[in-house]
């Protein structure tokens, strides 16, 4: 009897040991509201749209201590439609969702940083995409045209190994690269991106890197899929740059600073998309304009947040995008600029609640990636037919 109780004791003490060390979280974000659009698709357009703010999402998340400062992690994170109860991320060209498509991975945790595999966000959107007004109070109706830099984390990264540093006197850094999984081709589909942050006081800084390769097929298109999308088919759909289908290289250089002083924040991102080589029909996408050369867009975008009172956030930005010149079958085609300007205002009922209201404001001019005339295309919505385009969103969100 005394030893049956004794073992007992005992393992309900290596269990409440165990438990202690060991911990998984359930979290998530419904948002949900009401959005009128100005010429969408030529007609304007009154509708509810799930996850402006932030993305609709379940997910799960958990840390095991190993001892020694030695810890196992892992997060899968499933992303939904509120609306119709569908998968939000699917693969590209497909009807098929993904049930945990926006994160999947496990990792290993130590006193110099962590090491995780699986699908990932690169580290562009890490250190650089908080900056951007769209991932702060704007949605993703305020990232930049086409989320053309990935700033607002339109795309993910499958296969890939990640590391991210543990924070040394303000300054953190990290890396991703992703194994395009190409028989007898190492570098095709391949994917790599390097990343660094500093925050001291009111000072925040972030600069990233991202570099693709057959970015229409291993990143625009492989969206999740086991086996990647063949090369024939144009996996981008906005117009601002859709056309470049073609390019065997993907480059984004960014970087953003912010500064806060008292209930104000000032804020800025810089950001060079390249797209590189284009004619690469054979293993990137296709090419109907017969495009030669290298494609590129700058970006500047300058936001302001002021918090009006411990409820209240309001928020302000200016976005423009130049694109450059580029070589096609039929001679040199001038690139396009794009206007945006984005006002929001953000009210927290508690701190798991809030209502928001967004309004933005597009001008396009010159030419686009298409080779017709540019057209507003506000990131994620159907592009207008003018150059022009306006979207008004109000919206509830509830944290878990």
């Amino acid at each position: 009897m005394r030893l049956a109780l004794g073992t007992s004791l005992a393992l309900l003490a290596i269990a409440g040991t165990a438990q202690a060390q060991s911990a998984v979280t359930l979290y998530g974000i419904v948002d949900d509201g009401f959005n009128w659009t100005s010429n969408s698709g030529g007609h304007n357009l009154y509708n509810l749209s799930s996850g402006v703010m932030q993305a609709s999402r379940w997910g799960l998340k958990g840390r095991e201590e190993l001892g020694g400062g030695l810890a196992a992690l892992f997060a899968i994170e499933n992303g939904f439609d509120l609306n119709n109860g569908s998968l939000a991320q699917k693969n590209r060209g497909s009807t098929q969702g993904l049930m945990f498509g926006r994160q999947a991975y496990v990792g290993l945790s130590s006193a110099y940083g962590t090491v995780s595999i699986g699908r990932q966000y690169d580290s562009v959107v890490d250190y650089v995409g908080p900056f951007e007004s769209g991932t702060q109070w704007a949605g993703y109706i305020g990232a930049h045209p086409g989320d053309l830099d990935n700033l607002n984390n339109a795309y993910r990264v499958n296969n890939a190994i990640k590391f991210a540093s543990k924070q040394y006197y303000g300054f953190t850094f990290g890396g991703v690269y992703s194994l395009g999984g190409v028989a007898g081709a190492v570098s095709r589909n391949q994917l790599w991106s390097l990343g660094a942050g500093y925050a001291n006081g009111p000072l925040t800084l972030g600069v990233g890197y991202l570099n693709a390769r057959n970015p229409n097929v291993g990143f625009f298109g492989d969206n999740g899929a086991s086996t990647p999308p063949t090369a024939s088919a144009n996996f981008i759909s906005s117009p601002v740059y859709s056309g470049y289908a073609s390019a065997r290289t993907y480059q984004v250089v960014a970087a953003g600073a912010a500064y806060a002083f008292g209930p104000a924040t000032l804020g800025a991102t810089y950001s060079n998309a390249q797209f590189k080589n284009l004619g690469d029909t054979v293993n990137s996408g296709p090419n109907p304009r017969g495009y030669t050369g290298n494609a590129n867009f700058n970006n500047v975008e300058v936001n302001f947040k002021y918090q009006l009172t411990p409820a209240l956030v309001l928020g302000a930005a200016f976005d423009y995008t130049k694109g450059g010149d580029v070589d096609s079958a039929t001679g040199n085609v001038p690139g396009a600029k794009y206007y945006q300007g984005a006002l929001g205002a953000d009210y927290f009922l508690s701190k798991r609640t809030d209502v928001y209201l967004i309004g933005v404001y597009q001008k396009a001019s010159g030419i686009d990636s298409t080779g017709t005339a540019a057209v507003a295309a506000i990131n994620n919505l159907t592009p207008s037919t003018s150059d022009r385009q306006s979207t008004v969103r109000v919206g509830i969100r509830h944290k878990f």
